[in-house]
């Protein structure tokens, strides 16, 4: 009889340590960090938006974010306000979350991400109006080159 929560304590154990680590795993893979310019207002809504999505930020504000942009990759015509930058990907510009949760998922070769410009509705740049303009989410590869990943509707 004694041996039963023995052997249950050898099945459990292995099957509560592998849970316990692919979750400690799966936080660290979250974790971003954005580099901003100290004024800008639509980035700081950017990373609440990443936040309420899971993602761990470390929010660096820094003189120019081109240096940034230029150093990972983003092409000159996808550059917007702010970058970050997961797991050696770029994440450029107003991306949401559910994208580069889809970037994680899929690891496609690529620099990363970007919405070029600060298109309205896209997170980040809400209005009480509730104009959203339609805006491409844009796969950019170390060659330059551009592939739509997802496009979203305006209204």
């Amino acid at each position: 009889m004694r041996l039963r929560p023995i052997l249950y304590g050898l099945l459990v154990l292995p099957l509560t340590l592998s849970l316990w680590l692919s979750l400690d795993l799966r936080a660290a893979a979250t974790e971003m960090t954005v580099y901003k310019a100290a004024t800008c207002g639509c980035c700081i809504v950017w990373v609440e938006h990443l936040r309420a999505n899971g993602f761990q930020v470390n929010v660096q504000e820094v003189p120019d974010t081109a240096e940034y942009s230029r150093k990972h990759g983003v092409p000159d015509a996808l550059r917007s306000c702010h970058i970050g930058i997961i797991e050696g990907y770029a994440i450029e510009g107003h991306v949401p979350a559910a994208e580069i949760q889809r970037l994680l998922k899929e690891r496609p070769q690529a620099k990363g991400l970007a919405v070029p410009g600060m298109p309205l509705g896209s997170p980040g740049m809400t209005v009480e109006s509730g104009r959203r303009d339609r805006y491409s989410v844009v796969l950019f590869g170390a060659d330059g080159q551009t592939s739509v990943y997802r496009e979203y509707p305006g209204n």
